[in-house]
């Protein structure tokens, strides 16, 4: 063959090879910060000379940063060459905190934007000197870039009102993530690959991922993130890694992100190599002063701890006959000269048991209202078991008046099929800010609660269990991705709603083609419901595989602690199903308002879709719907393998009208849901049946397998562990 034929062979191939792989496939790895090129001729017209010239007041990092999204946002979605100009007068757009605007303009600025939230911005148009104007101002420069997103964000959601005016404030002050990643890069309930944190190579080595993770964050209001797990490891206060987060610190501080560490409540004898970690012991405080001190000279901008103790086997101050209170104050004090905080977690149960494990935080927390410092945070889930499907809300809400509180709620999906599973959590979320804390005393919400301006507390916030990980897309699944950035909306304002922000995801993430939007909006709102379908329908709860998580498994009991075992919370027999928590049973209802009370207590009144934890109930007990129980259960688990595959079968449809390799991620993801799904229904219908006696009632899928089937199943090497 000659060398011309042989040139022309490889060519041929390498061509076909593009031709099979475009270039353009999407990976994920831009998130929903693509900026992909806006072809509508109007939107062109109306949107593209906003940013023909910008001017910014800030000559610092942040500055920089927004410049740099400045250009990034206008060449990406209109192809045009925005230019920087040093003349405030000859700019089209202009991005100023209120000290450094022309004076023409401060008043009507001053008016939208004084005794707001710092963090707040203000974009509008005016005319001077008989041009247009568009002006985005605020007190800190993380208002200005705040603003920055949400004009690209409106822009591509086409939300910019005619009469442009968007003020918007963050209704809580602290937004952050929890990473439960390991120093090792195992990351404990996460789902898509590794720790992005590269603890051997800091702090030298900063590759760009640790600044896109900034920026990602940055554009949905995120300003904190606590790097560590809180199962902790005492070696990341040690001064070595201290120079590691100092390095994360410095690259994240641009944008307004704050870092955090998970502090070992033992560091003080595991780091210190002292004989105790007593709150009241003068030396362990000095440790706990020196350290702070320390950490602060390296890092003058942290935030502060996050504290797990006397939990899950983790060390706290009941060891030593203190309270949680005073293991607290003793960390607050230390990081309190610095403007630091303490964010303790509520999620308590130990060793010791009693008769229901639902009703332990609030008996140790409630009685300590009032006795925590006024720079600790009581971090609480948004419900009393452990980030469920479906959870009542966690009663501490309705009793810590007199407390910093942050609420905690679960973005990476432990319960909800991990990054294999389409569960949009918007719904979740908003049905949990939603909802009323004490409706017989006042209207007060979840989202009241956390707002300073419609409280006396002086702290508050939202932690949101992270989810991200080495993979490609962040995630795991691109769907996963909405989650994120739902949490990060919400955490700025909890006031929106689950559906404009799946929306506004899938516009800047999937597609802008409204047919396709909506049908992939469709699908999202649909999928946390169908989840809790086909896993845990009317209040069963807690019934998945002993430590890894990964599926059904509500057979399992152990020995070593009964809290651990799913027959502890479905107490399944002859008679019928479900946990009694009312006064006459584990009386966690007490725990709540009167409203809720006598709400739950009674089981005619008890709402159905949370039946089965507050109520044990015979199999035969006629529901709403005319059916018994069982065949409910029954009709719930089916209905919710059934609307998995209407949605599975309108994703397959836009397959020729979004990018291939989010179409085929999606498609592959939804076979192994399915699946899955599947095998939820049967092998908690089988189990369950073995109690009721009871036949299947007719449209209801048979299990493929008997019960000793689906109890044989083991599974290694499960991610999250």
């Amino acid at each position: 063959m000659s060398f011309f034929i042989k040139f022309s062979v490889h060519l041929f191939i390498i061509l076909l090879g593009f031709s099979l792989h475009p270039a353009q496939a999407d990976d994920g790895s831009n998130l929903w910060l693509k900026y992909d090129k806006i072809t509508d001729p109007g939107l062109i017209k109306v949107y593209s000379s906003l940013g023909s010239k910008f001017w910014i007041s800030q000559k610092t990092e942040t500055g920089d940063k927004i410049k740099d999204e400045i250009e990034k946002g206008f060449n990406g979605l209109f192809g045009t060459h925005t230019k920087l100009t040093d003349d405030v007068f000859q700019a089209t757009l202009i991005v100023s905190t209120v000290e450094k605007l022309p004076k023409e303009w401060k008043p009507l600025v001053e008016k939208e934007l004084k005794g707001k939230a710092k963090e707040g911005y203000f974009i509008t148009q005016m005319v001077l000197k008989n041009s247009k104007r568009t002006i985005i101002a605020s007190y800190t420069e993380a208002g200005l870039m705040y603003g920055i997103f949400q004009l690209f964000r409106s822009i591509q959601t086409q939300k910019i009102p005619k009469n442009l005016q968007i003020a918007s404030f963050p209704k809580t002050k602290l937004r952050i993530l929890n990473h439960w990643d390991n120093l090792n890069r195992t990351v404990e309930r996460g789902y898509a690959g590794f720790s992005i944190w590269n603890w051997h190579t800091l702090p030298e080595d900063l590759p760009d991922i640790y600044e896109e993770y900034a920026r990602a964050n940055a554009s949905i209001g995120i300003n904190g993130t606590v790097l560590t797990n809180v199962n902790a490891n005492a070696l990341i206060l040690s001064h070595e890694y201290l120079l590691k987060v100092q390095a994360l610190a410095k690259v994240f501080r641009p944008f307004n992100i704050k870092v955090y560490l998970t502090a070992k409540f033992y560091a003080p004898m595991t780091l210190g190599k002292l004989p105790t970690a007593d709150p009241k012991d003068t030396v362990v405080v000095a440790w706990w002063n020196k350290k702070a001190a320390e950490i602060y000279t390296i890092i003058p901008d942290f935030g502060g701890f996050l504290v797990k103790a006397n939990s899950e086997g983790e060390p706290g101050p009941q060891k030593y006959g203190s309270t949680h209170a005073e293991g607290a104050n003793l960390l607050a004090n230390a990081v309190k000269p610095y403007g630091g905080v303490v964010i303790w977690r509520a999620f308590v149960y130990e060793s010791t048991q009693n008769n229901d494990r639902a009703t332990q935080a609030f008996n140790e927390f409630e009685p300590l209202d009032g006795k925590f410092s006024d720079n600790v945070m009581i971090q609480i889930k948004n419900g009393p078991v452990d980030f469920q499907p479906r959870e009542p809300l966690h009663p501490l809400f309705g009793s810590m008046y007199k407390s910093n509180i942050m609420a905690e709620v679960q973005i990476t999906q432990e319960y909800f099929g991990f990054s294999t599973h389409l569960v949009y959590l918007g719904t979740l979320f908003e049905e949990f800010f939603k909802t009323k804390i004490a409706p017989g005393k006042n209207n007060q919400t979840v989202a009241n609660s956390l707002d300073p301006a419609k409280t006396t507390r002086s702290l508050s916030g939202i932690s949101g269990v992270a989810n991200t990980g080495t993979d490609r897309n962040w995630t795991g699944h691109l769907f996963g991705q909405a989650n994120w950035y739902c949490f990060g909306r919400m955490a700025w304002d909890t006031e929106l709603s689950a559906k404009e922000i799946a929306q506004e995801w899938i516009v800047q993430t999937i597609s802008r083609k409204p047919a396709v939007a909506n049908l992939i909006q469709k699908i999202m709102m649909e999928s946390r419901e169908n989840a809790v379908n086909y896993m845990t329908p009317l209040g069963l709860h807690h019934i998945m595989a002993l430590i890894h998580h990964y599926g059904p498994a509500p057979w399992v009991e152990t020995k070593e602690r009964a809290d651990w075992s799913a027959t502890y919370y479905h107490k399944a027999d002859s008679i019928g199903l479900g946990f009694d928590r009312t006064t006459k049973g584990s009386n966690a209802v007490n725990q709540y308002d009167a409203y809720y009370k006598n709400l739950y207590n009674d089981e005619n009144t008890c709402p159905e879709n949370m039946l089965l934890w507050f109520h044990h109930v015979s199999w035969n007990k006629k529901m709403k719907s005319g059916n018994t129980l069982w065949d409910e259960m029954c009709y719930k688990y089916q209905s919710g393998v059934d609307s998995l595959r209407k949605s599975q079968k309108v994703w397959n449809s836009l397959e020729k009208n979004i990018d291939k390799a989010q179409f085929l991620h999606v498609r592959n993801r939804f076979r192994i849901q399915e699946k899955e799904a599947v095998w939820w229904k049967d092998a908690c219908l089988t189990y369950f049946q073995s109690f009721s006696k009871l036949p299947f009632p007719k449209r209801i899928e048979l299990p493929l397998h008997d019960l000793n089937y689906y109890k044989s199943l083991q599974f290694k090497y499960v991610p999250g562990l």
